[in-house]
């Protein structure tokens, strides 16, 4: 809006304590900001809702909508990249062989397709989970649609 001053938060000097950010509200330090980012669970929960939710606009027939929501995997995914790189190179590798497919099903309408990669991914990504030791983390399609959305194609 113009006419509406910005308050950027800035990187105060290098000194020989820790580097904080001053906002308007007071000070940070960067450890403390890194403190604040999403774990892991957060970002696989907010993946696994929108994995739901591709799933069943496809399943609709709404494929702007799944392909969307595939995108926002994607997103979720860099993010946790960044946040946890120890997962970076199997996040890369699951984004470039099952959302891709996912997302080129979405691309093409073709449904069977879509079934056949949505599925696919989700064994690879149970695997991942039992590759970094979390076994017990079994993710499984909803049976029923999320409510919050109009799936089906309008």
């Amino acid at each position: 809006m113009a006419g509406v001053p910005l308050h950027l938060p800035t990187i105060a000097p290098m000194s020989d304590g820790p580097q904080r950010v001053l906002t308007e509200h007071g000070e940070l330090t960067l450890e403390q900001i890194a403190d604040l980012l999403p774990g892991t669970g957060e970002i696989m929960q907010s993946v696994g809702n929108a994995w739901w939710k591709c799933a069943y606009a496809a399943r609709g027939g709404n494929w702007e909508l799944a392909a969307y929501f595939a995108r926002r995997v994607r997103g979720l995914q860099r993010k946790l990249s960044i946040v946890r790189p120890k997962y970076s190179g199997d996040l890369a590798a699951f984004e470039a062989e099952h959302v891709a497919a996912v997302l080129a099903a979405c691309e093409r309408k073709d449904r069977g397709a879509f079934d056949r990669s949505f599925d696919l991914a989700v064994d690879a990504a149970n695997a991942l989970h039992a590759k970094w030791g979390k076994s017990y983390i079994r993710w499984t399609l909803p049976a029923e649609p999320p409510r919050d959305l109009e799936l089906s194609e309008g």
